[in-house]
């Protein structure tokens, strides 16, 4: 199969196919920290003490991921919270989750769902 020709970047370099050119990669660490900036931390998010205990706890009564079966070490609602207390503490949303499981496919989920379709 032949391999796809590279693209001609909005700043005018060729790059690579499936490759990402050195502007992008700079504008899209900006925009992160750009968002971090106005982003509460984890505890203003309600991941505290009480929290951490929560989840040491969930995580001896469910200690295998739901998605692969490895050892979870992460606790994930499955549906995002938002800030809403009553979901963030509602065990009946929360799922035992590998961290590969955790960081690939379900933050990949919830980009995807979070999307708005445009008209």
């Amino acid at each position: 199969m032949p391999a796809r020709a590279p693209r001609i970047c909005s700043c005018g370099k060729l790059v690579p196919s499936g490759a990402q050119c050195p502007c992008q990669i700079r504008g899209a660490a900006a925009r992160k920290a750009r968002f971090d900036k106005t982003r509460p931390n984890s505890s203003q998010r309600g991941y505290n003490r009480d929290w951490r205990k929560a989840r040491a706890l969930y995580l001896r009564q469910h200690p295998y991921c739901v998605a692969c079966g490895s050892l979870a070490n992460v606790v994930d609602h499955k549906t995002p919270h938002r800030g809403d207390q009553a979901i963030f503490w509602d065990k009946s949303r929360w799922q035992s989750l590998c961290t590969p499981c955790h960081s690939g496919a379900k933050q990949r989920l919830e980009r995807h769902q979070h999307r708005t379709p445009t008209p």
